[in-house]
């Protein structure tokens, strides 16, 4: 079998503050396997967006990675430098941030910031510089037609105000792509957008990914999405991964009562007349965290076995759950 794109192990993030120690992610394994789309969903606090942020290298303080291997294409990228990490960042990984309008530079034109990423990591360019501006200017093109802008070179000349929230969206899938990365980490790439632009977005993330041969990693609270567009899902809970899988089996039959309670609060057209049913409770604090199961308090079927740290336990092969209900050791 061939080896993953992306390997993580025993991942842990924390953020030093006066309150105290906040571990935003504690002991994450994940895997993105080549050409996959990753689903990673879990509700706001989980360590989703900070466990990726890691991946990239931008955990800046009062953060730190204090332990764990990030292993990208073979490479371990813990132990590159930050101008070794900065040349793999927009070339082989790319990363796309949860709000296009802050996340783009309002001072400059979108021809001109699809430019600065060429011009920083695409080793193809021409010395000359008017073969350069050319050539950054042709690329910058194809990328905008790429990702359906009508009238793509007059646009180039444009501010990011001057585009609407789903256009927004598309600029910055063309930033990302613009050096082909091996792996695009598209953080909740459908946040403030209408229904019918969320979809037009997620197909075009979707086809690109064919296009390209590339890997996706797409966080998202829609379990909707994940079900549509990815091959494999991870639930998050509390900085910790609690179930990972195939998604028709997580999604068709979750093993956590974390996961079951996500499905569970998805309002449903069939179920009309019924009353949703959300997760009563809160997720632990990070600063104090419990030393037991993370979901205990708000689980409905608790054991005097559950006031111990679980582990993760194999469901069925390739699917597993961090729960005592799951596995041989079911009581």
């Amino acid at each position: 079998m061939n080896a993953p794109l992306l390997s993580v192990t025993d991942l842990r993030t924390v953020f030093d503050t006066r309150a105290g120690r906040v571990c935003a992610v504690d002991g994450v394994n994940v895997e993105v396997r080549r050409g996959e789309c990753l689903g990673v969903v879990g509700e706001s606090g989980s360590g989703k967006s900070v466990t990726f942020a890691s991946v990239m290298g931008l955990v800046r303080s009062p953060g730190r990675i204090d332990g764990g291997a990030i292993i990208f294409d073979g490479r371990d990228l813990r132990t590159l430098t930050p101008q070794q990490m900065r040349k793999v960042r927009g070339r082989d990984i790319a990363m796309t941030m949860q709000d296009a309008l802050t996340a783009l530079n309002p001072a400059l034109t979108v021809g001109e910031q699809i430019g600065e990423v060429l011009e920083a990591h695409d080793e193809t360019l021409p010395s000359s510089r008017g073969a350069r501006n050319a050539a950054i200017r042709e690329r910058s093109v194809e990328m905008l037609s790429l990702v359906g802008i009508p009238s793509a070179e007059s646009r180039l000349r444009q501010y990011p105000h001057e585009f609407s929230g789903g256009m927004r969206q598309r600029i910055m899938i063309a930033i990302a792509l613009a050096c082909r990365p091996k792996l695009l980490i598209a953080d909740e790439p459908t946040t403030a957008l209408d229904v019918t632009i969320q979809a037009q977005v997620l197909e075009l993330i979707t086809d690109i990914r064919a296009k390209l041969g590339m890997s996706v990693v797409l966080i998202t609270h829609d379990l909707g999405v994940v079900t549509e567009h990815c091959d494999r899902v991870m639930v998050m809970y509390a900085g910790q991964v609690v179930e990972e899988g195939p998604v028709r089996e997580v999604i068709g039959s979750p093993s956590h009562p974390y996961t079951k309670g996500l499905l569970g609060s998805i309002p449903r057209l069939a179920l009309r007349g019924q009353k949703i049913k959300p997760i009563e409770g809160q997720v632990p604090d990070l600063i104090d965290l419990p030393a037991q199961c993370r979901f205990y308090s708000r689980c409905t079927l608790r054991q005097d076995v559950c006031k111990s740290l679980i582990s993760m336990r194999e469901a069925t092969p390739g699917h597993s759950a961090r729960c005592v209900l799951v596995g041989k050791d079911r009581p």
